[in-house]
């Protein structure tokens, strides 16, 4: 029983489902039968939970299920994206096609998932780094240089007894303070669970001064690449949205485009669409893609899109060490002053009163 539940926790790597769909679309090439290609990758895993997924797979397909209705049974690893692209595949008879379009496009989401990550990670350290100091002074440190001023009738300075209220505070109701942190989180992610909470929490993402127009770049990445997949997959323009919809990472641009797919039905053109809303689609898109959908070069035109923002936000994250460093500095050089001053201020009352 705890295996089961252990192996379900277990997550499937990027890199795992890509070697699958990669040497799957090799082998429907050199003319192997869909069983006979499941057999040989489920035996090429090492991760348990891909493997026996693999092989579920393999004997559905053995008993006559379509691929696409296959890996729908496992949708926690297979994207509705992979799903549909593939049903689409299998429809139009282009399914080597199909896998080759989703390999390149999950390397692509790889690749800039792995760029922010990498940018993400020196700020996260930083600021751990300056939480867990800035505790540990407040909680030990200060407490025994505050000793000093104890049997002392000079007038503490404001900062002085502000710290030391703090300090206090944190020594003598940490079992009330750490708990209600960790409710107040708790708190937070139920919230933002719910789709109200979750949109005005990434409305609020949007509004920020340096990560705001980035999380807006990746949002319209992440749109144009899926759309674009999906629309030469020769799926219908309404469920391409949808899809695509449930791929995007922020609630005010999945929102949006679920209205996209119910405007769509009438007949507007997509470019007058996204028109409406130039605080999250650029006109610069918005152009690029009228003149996609008048000449009927609309792939074309959206993978230009994707080039384009891509440099741009590679740029931005390959600079983006650079661009917060000055921030991050700036706020450990106003803490490390408000401490500096709460201890050296009495000082000078003390010398002044001798």
């Amino acid at each position: 029983m705890l295996s089961n539940f252990l192996l379900k926790l277990q997550p499937v790597k990027t890199d795992d489902k890509i070697f699958f769909i990669k040497n799957l679309s090799v082998m429907i090439r050199a003319g192997l039968s869909l069983s006979h290609a499941f057999k040989i990758l489920s035996q090429q895993t090492k991760n348990k939970k891909f493997h026996l997924a693999l092989e579920r797979i393999e004997a559905d397909v053995e008993a006559g299920c379509s691929l696409a209705d296959s890996l729908a049974k496992h949708n926690n690893i297979f994207s509705e994206v992979v799903i549909n692209m593939v049903r689409a595949g299998e429809s139009s008879g282009q399914l080597e096609k199909v896998l080759n379009e989703i390999t390149a496009q999950m390397k692509k989401n790889r690749e800039l998932s792995s760029k922010l990550k990498k940018a993400l990670t020196y700020p996260t350290v930083i600021v751990c780094i300056m939480i867990i100091i800035g505790i540990f002074a407040v909680t030990f440190i200060i407490p025994k240089m505050m000793t000093m001023f104890e049997d002392t009738a000079v007038q503490l300075p404001l900062p002085t007894r502000v710290l030391i209220g703090l300090s206090n505070f944190f020594v003598h109701y940490s079992y009330i303070v750490f708990p209600l942190l960790v409710l107040i989180l708790i708190a937070l992610w139920k919230i933002t669970r719910k789709d109200k909470g979750r949109m005005i929490l990434h409305s609020l993402f949007l509004k920020l001064p340096i990560a705001g127009p980035l999380i807006k770049k990746i949002n319209i990445i992440t749109f144009s690449r899926t759309f674009s997949s999906l629309l030469a997959s020769g799926i219908s323009l309404v469920q391409t949205f949808q899809i695509t919809s449930k791929v995007l990472n922020n609630a005010i641009y999945q929102d949006k485009i679920n209205q996209l797919s119910k405007e769509t039905t009438k007949g507007i053109p997509i470019s007058t669409i996204l028109a409406k809303h130039p605080d999250l689609f650029p006109i610069i898109l918005t152009q690029m893609i009228e003149v996609g959908e008048k000449t009927g070069t609309l792939e074309n035109i959206l993978d230009d899109v994707i080039e384009f923002y891509q440099d741009d936000v590679d740029e931005t994250l390959s600079n983006f060490t650079t661009i917060i460093e000055p921030v991050l500095i700036l706020f450990l050089g106003f803490g490390v002053a408000i401490m500096a001053l709460a201890v050296i201020m009495p000082m000078y009352s003390l010398v002044e009163a001798i």
